[in-house]
């Protein structure tokens, strides 16, 4: 197994994914916008743009709560992936889930999936796909998805304890120098749900990169240390989670655009 990369914008050694990717990815474009069209030929000419063979997968499945802003969201999400040179796919279909599926994607994205959202086999296959350089980005409500599966639970380090009604309050971002926080005001006003958690993800081997100030909103639970968006790696993967993204507003602001184009930079790097 290749040695483990160091986090990025925290400093320390360790290897890029360009190489992994490169391998595992061969058609990939530089970062730019993919064309619509397929390539019928084997071989492009010149200035003809491939589709990319790698692409983000958009997860919406729901069986809780759903929220109204997952159509925005997903193509929010979509036009990033596109705009960073992947192509994109939004899909509900849990058979999505299989081994050679997910070896097409450069991340998966879970956004504000609730309940139980996965087959047996398809958590197989995404456990595998992360432990084998896969990535995942949770959005807000992927806090709530997979309530009894212990390894997801694991993987954000904490679980979705309920939240006070959507209101005005403060985000502090603690590490600007991550891609997902460095566009972002070191006190950036917002509006949201602002989650709850079952515990302080913070020591579970996460890096947290932004907070919520509760003297800002009411309804905290956590104090002081209420973390809002964080990282981490699992062996030779990378899970991103923002509990940030409510509502369809949020999706056309450019502040927070530019956190989840930073998000999928930072995992796709």
């Amino acid at each position: 197994m290749p040695a483990r990369r160091g986090l990025r914008g925290g400093g320390g050694a360790g290897y890029g994914r360009g190489e992994e990717y490169r391998k595992r990815f061969p058609g990939r474009l530089p970062v730019e916008p993919a064309s619509p069209f397929p390539d019928p030929s084997p071989l492009t000419p010149p200035g003809v743009h491939r589709v990319p063979t790698a692409d983000v997968l958009i997860y919406t499945r729901t069986t809780g709560y759903r929220h109204d802003s997952i159509p925005a969201g997903a193509a929010a999400l979509a036009g990033i992936a596109r705009e960073q040179g992947w192509g994109a796919e939004i899909t509900e279909d849990p058979e999505a889930f299989t081994p050679g599926r997910l070896a097409r994607c450069a991340a998966v994205v879970l956004l504000s999936t609730t309940g139980t959202v996965l087959t047996p086999e398809g958590r197989a296959a995404f456990a595998a796909y992360l432990r084998d350089g896969g990535a995942l980005l949770a959005v807000h409500a992927a806090a709530n998805a997979e309530p009894d599966w212990p390894f997801y639970g694991e993987l954000l380090g904490t679980r979705f304890d309920g939240h006070p009604e959507i209101q005005p309050g403060t985000v502090l971002v603690e590490d600007p120098g991550h891609p997902a926080t460095a566009p972002l005001p070191e006190s950036w006003a917002w509006t949201d749900e602002w989650y709850n958690f079952t515990s302080n993800p913070r020591g579970t081997g996460v890096r947290v990169l932004a907070r919520a100030d509760e003297t800002s909103y009411s309804g905290g639970t956590l104090g002081d240390d209420h973390p809002l968006v964080w990282c981490r790696e699992v062996d030779r993967g990378r899970v991103f989670f923002t509990a940030l993204g409510h509502s369809s507003e949020a999706y056309d602001d450019p502040a927070f655009r530019a956190h989840l184009t930073g998000a999928l930079s930072w995992l796709t790097a």
